[in-house]
């Protein structure tokens, strides 16, 4: 399935249907009372979460939602039929923007949460509506609310609990592989990753996080470098954030402040979140003098920065860091 995370559509809820101006007419009461009904409402169109989509795709391919207008009402005080919802269902972590003025609408983050984007037009009252004891025969009756048409910008950002960070072909797509059920693409050059993946890790029964593996950050990515902002905005929603740094680079500790230096230069909150390093591929250190090596590259780093050793081929450390990772995020609910 092709990840799609940012469209724009079209809505326009329907109108109301006209209140009806009509009389009684029976066999021995030619001139009855008025029993014009009322016009029915028109259709909304309504945004609804649902856990079981994790893409905008098919809103790529259907742009447009107008939903039905409310029928007129007629006499005998029958009022008109309304016009049919359009519920359009959207991943978790959607946020709904007006495209003209680009304020925000609302957000779903939760199963069957509704959000109404354009509300249909109430159906407009029928003369019978009118009638009063000084005004027996009323001749005029409302007309149905107007429709609203406006255009909208959903941007999915994903809800997982522990997202990865770091450059590309560091190790993020294999960690996620080997923690969760997830099968992101997975090859020995940048860039393999091209979209989000998210993973489900079972601590124990019942107990488990979602992990996200966000596409390789380069450095300028906060200025549009790469697939910089594209992906950049996933990471707000994560409530740790796991960078992976092989313990291969040049200067570990180096590249773990450019990807803080890129963070904070598309949003200085996200240094505000808790945060961990999986020091990966350590596999690929010499057996003899493994222990010396990750010592020297732990002092690279600051001293109160959590850091665990890992090796998602070798199997090396996943479990540590499962758990680590579970005990940071309970920390963080409490």
């Amino acid at each position: 399935m092709k990840f799609v995370d940012y469209v724009t559509i079209s809505v326009r809820s329907g109108k109301g249907g006209a209140g009806a101006i009509s009389f009684r007419r029976a066999k021995y009461e030619p001139n009855g009372g008025p029993d014009g009904g009322d016009g029915g409402a028109g259709g909304s169109v309504i945004l609804e979460g649902d856990t079981h989509l994790y893409t905008l795709l098919d809103l790529r391919y259907n742009r447009h939602h107008f939903a039905d207008n409310g029928k007129p009402g007629s006499g005998a005080n029958k009022q008109g039929r309304s016009g049919d919802d359009i519920v359009l269902r959207v991943p978790m972590g959607t946020v709904v923007r007006n495209l003209e003025t680009d304020e925000i609408i609302g957000e779903i983050v939760a199963q069957g949460q509704q959000l109404m984007l354009a509300q249909g037009g109430r159906g407009g009252k029928g003369n019978t509506f009118f009638k009063t004891s000084t005004h027996q025969t009323p001749r005029y009756s409302q007309p149905g609310e107007p429709s609203i048409e406006l255009e909208v910008v959903l941007e999915l950002k994903l809800l997982a609990d522990v997202g990865l960070v770091g450059f590309p072909n560091a190790g993020k797509s294999t960690l996620v592989a080997s923690l969760s059920a997830a099968r992101p693409k997975i090859a020995d050059y940048p860039f393999t990753t091209l979209e989000p993946a998210l993973g489900v890790v079972r601590v124990e029964e019942y107990k488990s996080f979602v992990i996200a593996d966000i596409p390789g950050i380069i450095e300028g990515a906060s200025e549009g470098r790469g697939l910089g902002l594209q992906f950049l905005k996933h990471i707000e929603r994560n409530a740790i954030l796991l960078f992976v740094i092989p313990v291969t680079d040049d200067d570990p500790g180096a590249s773990y402040r450019i990807l803080l230096n890129e963070l904070e230069a598309f949003n200085a909150d996200l240094l505000r979140k808790p945060r961990m390093v999986a020091l990966s591929k350590i596999d690929l250190l010499p057996v003899e003098d493994a222990d010396e090596w990750i010592t020297m590259v732990r002092a690279g780093f600051p001293a109160n920065l959590h850091i665990v050793p890992i090796s998602a081929v070798a199997q090396k450390g996943l479990e540590r860091l499962r758990m680590d990772l579970w005990n940071r995020l309970e920390k963080s609910k409490g």
